[in-house]
């Protein structure tokens, strides 16, 4: 069977270099309307998907994204919010990126075309059996990644990936495939468009729904987040007004002294005294 690369396929729209800003942004737009219909199409494999990392790390396994380019770094900014966002532990997520973190922010010549390099990371980061390993290429050919998922998958771990390709070289290295198919970009080839868009929806959707899983949040609130600034003080602390019934200066300054909204919750629920100490009663936030 041959294998054709959607994502090289001429644009659906031609002439942009004589179309109004207007006209290009609903251009855009009616491309990007397309997204959300892709991804729905593949909730059964994130399903699987997620199910099986939920197995994983609640026996400590780790998830593992890796991408090139686009795709790399949506994996890096996926796993860097997961920390602040759900209070977990860092490099239980992690993003690796072929070029390394200069590639976040520049090119690293021909990283990407290194079929050893995917390989090499993952040991250096003790890869075993509880943790696993998603691919993420647009087109489907990465080497980095692909041979990355092969060596992962000839060792017990499992893998998945996600593409914008039919019958892709990566979805054939991964246990679980996610082929989300977008059509071609509106910019021929440019798959930081339509299939990048695609693939933050996928990885929001496959953290988010681990996180849930594993006990991060609470009703839809996020108990185990970062108390990194003033405004997500003031978040968690009117989530305590809401669940304690406390007056707003009580809840935050026993939000202070425990850390986080969880913490606070977990000592409500288990009768410890929820009192705070005068310094967390003055802190000016």
């Amino acid at each position: 069977m041959s294998f054709i690369k959607i994502t090289e396929q001429p644009s659906l729209h031609d002439g942009l270099d004589r179309q109004s800003v207007h006209e290009l942004l609903e251009g855009i737009n009616e491309e990007d309307c397309k997204v959300a219909l892709a991804v729905h199409q593949c909730i059964p494999q994130i399903e699987r998907l997620v199910t099986a990392i939920v197995e994983r790390m609640q026996r400590g396994g780790r998830l593992f994204y890796m991408g090139a380019g686009t795709s790399g770094r949506l994996g890096v900014l996926d796993a860097s919010e997961i920390p602040p966002t759900f209070g977990m532990p860092p490099g239980r997520v992690i993003g690796l990126i072929a070029g390394g973190d200069r590639a976040l922010r520049h090119p690293v010549e021909n990283a990407e075309d290194n079929p050893m390099r995917g390989w090499e990371e993952l040991q250096e980061h003790g890869i075993n059996t509880d943790d696993t390993v998603v691919g993420i290429a647009a087109s489907g050919t990465t080497p980095y990644v692909v041979h990355a998922l092969h060596e992962a998958r000839a060792h017990g771990i499992l893998t998945a990936s996600i593409c914008s390709n039919p019958d892709a070289p990566i979805s054939r290295e991964a246990d679980i495939p996610i082929e989300m198919i977008v059509g071609p970009e509106f910019v021929t080839g440019s798959s930081r468009m339509k299939s990048g868009t695609g693939q933050k929806m996928i990885l929001n959707m496959i953290s988010t729904a681990t996180m849930i899983r594993l006990g991060r949040v609470k009703g839809n609130r996020m108990v185990n987040m970062q108390l990194s600034n003033r405004k997500l003080v003031d978040r968690g602390t009117r989530m305590l007004v809401d669940e304690l019934g406390l007056p707003y200066e009580e809840a935050q300054a026993l939000l202070l002294r425990h850390g986080s909204v969880r913490k606070v919750l977990d000592a409500a629920r288990t009768d410890r005294p929820l009192t705070s100490s005068p310094e967390t009663r003055n802190h000016n936030y």
